[in-house]
């Protein structure tokens, strides 16, 4: 047996060791620009450091004061006498570049660059961040900033800010690309009694990023949600991947500025950066389980409710209320924003006519009636909560004149004390003064409060949207077809896009383009090429008619605009006056060198069962490839039914698109058609995401339409547009999500000759990791986690799908497989993790090998592999912990050339230097 620490368990131990803790608990700190005059930020900056109990020592800066208030100051960073872990610079952005020297020679570890002058000017101001972002990574320097507030750790005390106050602790992480907003949301907390863990204006983003700090929070046990002010993304996959890895842990919840064009232009300018499309951005949110909303105030509310309550299973809600009309204007809110009504059980039902007056309203919102006692809300909180049909529940209270606000929620509570639930809870007790005391009693009780019902209900439907997105990131797909993941002819494809490239094209013809989607797995339309009116008669004759004529040219991506297409052309005459009507309107319409012949195609006969769909992808300037699934045909652009998403995908992710469309309840059957085989379109489109993935010179690729049907999927035209013939290598494809990476995919045989294959795992393989942990000893568990694990405890899926949804960025974990002669199944014989440390050059590996398979070269091949995924990434350190009685994981490390040596009596390290 060859193990390690568990997996799980390390990704949180790495989070303890964090290069940022320079930001937030810093033992000296130098403030450069400090000063006495009023007003001042770099005065400010200094009062507000030593006014906080921080437990550090400050140093002020200034060449021309022996001290600043009252504090010795020394002229130069060199000139202090001790070690400075973080420094502060309030000066002239022309001056910081000299200051970052200074920084390399003392030492420092991380600077919050307060001073404003650069990318926002300008070609100038952009060379001089270039300046000292080359400074920094040769000094191994963090930098916030620059152009920032800086930044507030409040449960330390420590304010390294101009602002006018360090805010309240609590257990939110803010951070904000907007210094004024910052100083706005301040003052607002002040007033709403909102803590935070850390408050961080992240301003232009020079070095430290969304992803890292989203990774530092994310192992902050006091942080418990992150919420963010955003303007724009930057790095986009170290945002997607930071964000992916903490949000099923922590919400996190991002208001984004530029929603309208207006906005984004203003947003870019304010920044220096540029603005990506909306649309990208939403679907990108969707594919790392981030939140997005609207206002200030829902931000702040859902970092509240996803904190206090767990997130529902559905989208359906019991409305229970004392009055009819918040009821009505509730269940408003909620259908108008995708949400539903739960319908009440049958038992549900009864047990309420059993303690409701009779008129009671007999369906949901289940209104009990204006004159409703204490006892009576409880007793129908009670049954309300047991309905299994129902995903959350919202209770209103009106003050009436039989209604006492504060004894209904002193049974509320109670209720809840003695009862489990895992739906939900939400509740809006409206009026005046006299609801505060029973509010403040639900509030205790860590039920959610708003003054008014429809408000609850907009809080419910975000809480749905984002737990619906987030189960879908870790749901388990469908396992591949193996046999047609085996068809791929990816060698194929590449080389058709090397001829046109040679050719200097950038726009492949019909023919070509569905070449290659046939490459992937994509059925085409039988597609043959004709040079010359007779040619396209002689293809027709062979086809049969009807026949439909299409425009081949290397140059017009759009044919329908010259009148490229000839539909139900039902003999030889027809297609011949067809050929030549087409040739002569390209010549009038953009030139006779456009025609190069045409495509002949079978006319496929459309049923009533039969839908249009397009496929396709397109580059944005943040995210890379983006993918479009929709209705199709030619009112492609009149109904703009259409959903996004960011590859690589898998079938549900697949299926998750699917549903964001209109298309897709007719996709299901309707009106006595059957469905369209699902499954079929999931996989397509999941071999659609690979192909665009794999093939980088792809710029643009469209199928439209994609006919749909019962009994085929099959594309009908095709369109692809590559990256420009003089782009080097190099500005291909920069995709926000790591691809599947093939080049750790190989072939291995094994000590008795079994051919095995040994690649990346993937998220569909969580089922076959539950059968490998099956059967494993006891004695193999307690040298793998260094204690007995139950078997529910490693299998269970939220385990097991962190395992195997994993980042390849972040980590990289081998499995070796093989197929079962017998039965045809796969499963898995042995698997290895490399999970490098945050922000270091180390990593760490573990390594698992099933008992039948021991002994047999397998965790030596895993480990050798997994050390050449360290030197491609430029790790220059792996190490492991392994027990002392566990010598055959020992004789593995020392075969591929780790150095073992002992910590302790307990714990023997193999360390290899790369």
């Amino acid at each position: 047996m060859l193990p390690i620490t568990d997996p799980a368990q390390d990704v949180l131990q790495y989070g303890r060791i964090q290069p940022l803790d320079v930001f937030f608990k810093p033992k000296t700190v130098a403030v450069i620009g400090a000063t006495e005059k009023e007003g001042s930020v770099g005065r400010t900056l200094l009062w507000n450091l030593i006014s906080s109990p921080f437990g550090g020592t400050v140093f002020p800066v200034n060449p021309k004061r022996p001290s600043v208030l009252g504090i010795q100051a020394y002229p130069s960073l060199s000139a202090i006498p001790a070690p400075i872990d973080l420094v502060i610079i309030a000066i002239p952005a022309k001056m910081v570049s000299q200051v970052m020297d200074e920084c390399i020679a003392k030492g420092v570890k991380g600077a919050i660059i307060i001073s404003a002058g650069f990318k926002e000017i300008g070609p100038a101001g952009v060379a001089l961040e270039q300046e000292i972002l080359a400074k920094a990574k040769a000094g191994r320097i963090r930098i916030i900033g620059p152009n920032c507030l800086g930044m507030m750790s409040p449960i330390q005390g420590l304010n390294a800010t101009f602002a006018s106050a360090i805010a309240r602790p609590g257990n939110v992480g803010f951070i904000s690309q907007s210094g004024a907003l910052c100083t706005s949301i301040l003052d607002w907390s002040f007033r709403e009694n909102v803590g935070f863990s850390a408050f961080i204006s992240i301003g232009s983003m020079l070095d430290v990023n969304w992803g890292d700090l989203i990774d530092y929070l994310g192992d902050d046990p006091a942080t418990h949600s992150i919420v963010i002010y955003m303007e724009t993304i930057g790095d986009a996959r170290s945002f997607l991947s930071a964000a992916r890895a903490v949000a099923l842990t922590k919400p996190i919840i991002v208001i984004k500025a530029g929603r309208t064009e207006a906005a984004a232009a203003a947003a870019a300018s304010h920044t220096g950066a540029l603005a990506g499309s909306d649309e990208v951005l939403n679907a990108a949110f969707r594919r790392c389980g981030v939140l997005r909303v609207d206002t200030i105030d829902d931000l702040f509310n859902m970092a509240e409710v996803l904190a206090k309550q767990p997130r529902p299973k559905g989208k359906r809600l019991t409305i229970l209320t004392n009055a009819g009309g918040p009821g009505v204007l509730s269940t408003d809110a909620l259908i108008s924003q995708g949400g539903e009504l739960a319908q009440l059980s049958p038992e549900t039902q009864a047990a309420f006519d059993a303690i409701l007056p009779a008129h009671w309203s007999h369906a949901n919102p289940i209104d009990i009636l204006g004159d409703a006692d204490p006892e009576r809300y409880a007793k129908a909180i009670e049954i309300a909560l047991k309905d299994p049909h129902s995903d959350a529940l919202l209770v209103i209270l009106t003050p009436q004149a039989m209604t006492d606000p504060t004894e209904t929620a002193r049974r509320f509570v109670e209720i809840l004390q003695k009862t489990r639930y895992t739906k939900p809870i939400l509740a809006s007790w409206m009026g005046g003064e006299g609801i505060t005391p029973g509010e403040q009693l639900l509030n205790d009780c860590k039920i959610f409060t708003l003054p008014f019902p429809d408000g609850a209900v907009h809080v419910f439907n975000y809480m749905w949207r984002y737990a619906y997105n987030l189960n879908g990131l870790y749901e388990t797909p469908h396992l591949p077809d193996e046999e047609a993941e085996s068809r791929l002819q990816r060698t194929e494809a590449r080389q058709i896009l090397q001829q046109v490239r040679a050719e200097g094209r950038s726009l492949l013809t019909e023919y070509e383009s569905k070449q290659l989607l046939e490459a992937y797995g994509i059925p085409t339309v039988l597609t043959k090429i004709a040079h010359t009116a007779e040619a396209a008669v002689e293809q027709a004759e062979k086809i049969g008619y009807p026949v439909v004529l299409k425009l081949n040219s290397t140059t017009i991506t759009h044919k329908t605009d010259v009148g490229g297409v000839r539909l139900l052309l039902q003999d030889a005459e027809s297609v011949q006056n067809a050929y030549h009507a087409m040739e002569h309107s390209v010549a009038q319409k953009v030139g006779p060198e456009h025609f190069q012949g045409v495509t002949v195609q079978p006319m496929l006969k459309m049923s009533s069962g039969d839908y249009e769909l397009i496929i396709g992808s397109s580059m944005d300037v943040q995210f890379g490839p983006v993918l479009l699934f929709g209705t199709g045909g030619s009112l492609v652009e009149v109904f703009k039914d259409r959903a996004l998403g960011i590859p690589p995908l898998n079938t549900t992710l697949a299926r998750r698109m699917m549903e964001q469309t209109k298309i897709y309840t007719a996709l299901q059957g309707v009106r006595g058609q059957k469905a369209v085989d699902l499954n079929a379109l999931e996989q397509l489109l999941v071999r659609f995401s690979q192909l665009v993935m794999e093939q980088p010179w792809i710029k643009e690729i469209d199928i439209n339409p994609l006919l749909a049907s019962p009994q085929r999927l099959i594309a009908l035209d095709a369109r692809v547009v590559l990256h420009p013939p003089d782009a080097a290598e190099s500005q291909g494809v920069k995709t926000a999500i790591c691809p599947y990476p093939l080049q750790y995919m190989g072939s291995w045989t094994m000590g008795d000759g079994t051919m095995i294959m040994i690649r990346p795992i993937r998220p569909e393989d969580e089922p076959l990791l539950r059968k490998f942990h099956e059967p494993l000893s006891e004695e193999s568990v307690y040298l793998r986690y260094f204690h007995l694990v139950a078997l529910s405890a490693r299998v269970a899926h939220d385990r097991l799908s962190r395992l195997c949804f994993i980042d390849y960025d972040r980590e990289m974990a081998l499995v070796a497989t093989k197929k079962d002669e017998r039965t045809g199944e796969l499963e898995i014989l042995g698997i290895g993790r490399l999970s490098p440390l945050h922000e270091k050059d180390e990593a760490e590996f573990s390594m698992m090998v099933g008992d039948r398979y021991q002994n047999q070269g397998i965790g030596t091949e895993v480990l050798h592999r997994l050390v050449k995924v360290g030197r491609d990434r430029h790790i220059k350190r792996i190490k492991a912990e392994i027990l002392p009685q566990n010598g055959a994981m020992q004789r593995v490390c020392e075969k591929v050339g780790f150095h073992l040596h002992r910590t302790s009596p307990d714990v023997a390290i193999a360390e290899l230097h790369l």
